[in-house]
């Protein structure tokens, strides 16, 4: 197998709109909500939302482009161009069929569909917009990436709700380790804060209907009512190894290990033994070459609903055994809400933050946990050195992914 090294990092999220800015927000435990913007929420029992704040399409893209993309595209592209630009990848020096994309979207763009089935319903079938579909669908966002920067290798879009960017990630790897790239520019994107969005997610009882943002998204806490929704995208330049180094790229993580599963048990709920879960950890190990004991530090999935982060720590406890008590968890969720398909990809490029500065984020409003929530949730920060850092994403439809980094 060839081994697979991250070499970019770009983010658009609710509390920073590049990497830096993102970055410097979670080492201070700010968090990004408040009430929602983006439509008139009066009538909305679920009032906060984690948005994106001052993005402007025009600073990464021309005016006609932005046009023919959804905003879903537009936080892609944008996260996509500062991976590229960080990682200092050439495409006039790069085989071009050797470079690819793997972004995934779990929705696609809610605004379209809300948006021409108002001209659907109001004035008739003709009047729907002849670019309706290709701004809509979920795998625009692959697409986009690929047209505005020239990557004409394997396009990917990985759809599987929730895990959708550490699969769209954990794909990438895979492609790079068994040589059909060289690179693969990958993550998620998402921007479901919309009308549809806020009341679907409220109808399955899945949002936290706090008005307060300090205690809205508490992943872990006894008083937790359910997940806050986030938009944004991360993308992550992956790099076959020799690769990087022939041409001088700063290597910040090698990516070791990818594991998968299904519960096969409930179109929303994780299987409450959490077998499903611990099997992709499991998994994840296993294909990195890591023993368990050797973990010291896991991103959870952990949205704040009740059942996930219950069945969560169970999985971790059947996964990890008594080693399960000395492991840091902690869940980006607390400060940027849950960004759905681009979840996961924000919270690998955490992980890859807090691996090379030595630093474990504290999870953001964690104040009292239940008696069989009996972990390290990370109620506070810690400067520590992380060895090595797994991501943890479970998706609607039992999807579970798991992936694995260490220091090269």
């Amino acid at each position: 197998m060839r081994r697979v090294v991250v070499t970019g990092l770009g983010a658009v999220t609710p509390i920073g709109n590049n990497v830096d800015e993102f970055w410097k927000s979670i080492t201070l435990g700010k968090i990004g909500f408040a009430p929602i913007t983006k439509f008139d929420a009066t009538d909305y029992k679920c009032k906060l939302a984690a948005e994106v704040k001052d993005f402007n399409p025009e600073e990464y893209m021309d005016k006609k482009a932005a046009r023919r993309m959804e905003l879903f595209c537009q936080y892609a592209v944008a996260a996509a161009g500062e991976a590229i630009q960080d990682a200092g990848l050439d495409m006039e020096k790069e085989d071009a069929w050797r470079v690819g994309c793997s972004i995934g979207s779990g929705i696609g763009s809610l605004q379209a569909m809300e948006r021409e089935y108002g001209r659907l319903t109001e004035k008739g079938p003709s009047r729907v917009g002849p670019l309706f579909v290709p701004l809509m669908i979920s795998n625009m966002a692959a697409g986009n990436v690929s047209i505005m920067y020239g990557l004409k290798g394997k396009s990917l879009n990985v759809v599987t709700a929730c895990a959708t960017g550490t699969n769209s990630i954990g794909e990438a790897f895979r492609t790079i380790q068994y040589g059909d790239a060289d690179v693969m520019v990958a993550g998620g994107t998402e921007s479901a804060v919309t009308p549809m969005g806020i009341a679907g997610f409220t109808a399955l009882t899945a949002l936290s209907d706090s008005t307060d943002p300090e205690r809205c998204s508490i992943p872990f806490d006894k008083d937790r009512n359910g997940f806050v929704m986030g938009e944004g995208a991360g993308v992550v330049i992956l790099e076959e190894l020799e690769h990087a180094k022939k041409r001088g790229a700063h290597i910040y993580a090698e990516v070791l290990g990818y594991g998968c599963s299904s519960d096969a048990y409930h179109i929303t709920s994780p299987a409450e033994d959490g077998a499903g879960a611990a099997r992709a950890m499991q998994n994840a190990l296993e294909d990195g070459g890591v023993k368990p004991e050797q973990l010291t530090y896991i991103n959870a999935h952990g949205t704040g609903t009740h059942h996930n982060d219950l069945f969560e720590t169970r999985a971790i406890k059947l996964a990890f055994g008594e080693h399960a008590s000395k492991l840091r968890i902690n869940s980006t969720k607390s400060m940027i809400g849950h960004l759905l398909g681009a979840a996961g990809a924000v919270e690998f490029i955490t992980c890859v933050k807090e691996m090379e500065e030595g630093f474990i984020h504290k999870t953001a409003g964690l104040q009292e946990t239940e008696e069989d929530m009996n972990l390290n949730y990370c109620r506070e920060s810690y400067r520590e050195e992380v060895p090595f850092a797994l991501s943890n994403s479970l998706g609607f439809g039992g999807h579970n992914a798991s992936i694995l980094i260490g220091k090269l």
